[in-house]
């Protein structure tokens, strides 16, 4: 499947930055799940301007929004606002799944399953890409361990 690129204001380039350095600590913990490819092979960005909106993960691939609600989604004004967001970022084919942010904090292993259960579907409808076949073998090999004991320098030297 081709990606989609979805149009962005410069605006919300730049307020995508300053929210990437001010992460929320349960964004941060999402993302130490979905980063590098880590969620089934699947890359995801994070803080990504579509339109004149910052979605909190966004998967090109899948086309799927992920965000994660904390206190300010109780704001009426955001209440409000944050379906007609996301009805004017879908008509663009974009996917949302929302977590509530104590859920992501307390209860990370039913967001992740969420999320693949999604994948699983999305994958029974599209298939699977060669690239995240090859993503997913990699992550399959075991990571390089340092060796416990440094080599030593040969007899008669050092």
């Amino acid at each position: 499947m081709k990606r989609k690129i979805i149009p962005y204001t410069q605006q919300a380039m730049e307020y995508a930055k300053r929210l990437r350095q001010n992460m929320t600590y349960s964004e941060v913990k999402l993302w130490m799940e979905l980063r590098n490819g880590s969620m089934m092979g699947y890359d995801f960005d994070r803080q990504k301007p579509m339109l004149n909106y910052i979605v909190d993960f966004y998967c090109k691939d899948l086309m799927l929004a992920i965000e994660v609600d904390g206190i300010t989604h109780e704001d009426e004004k955001v209440l409000l606002k944050d379906p007609i967001r996301q009805d004017e970022i879908e008509v663009y084919g974009i996917s949302f799944l929302r977590f509530n942010a104590l859920d992501v904090v307390h209860d990370m292993k039913n967001v992740i399953r969420t999320i693949e259960n999604w994948i699983f579907e999305f994958e029974e409808k599209n298939g699977v890409s060669e690239m995240v076949k090859r993503k997913r073998k990699l992550l399959e090999l075991p990571k390089s361990r340092k060796r416990d004991n440094p080599p030593q320098a040969p007899p008669g030297r050092g």
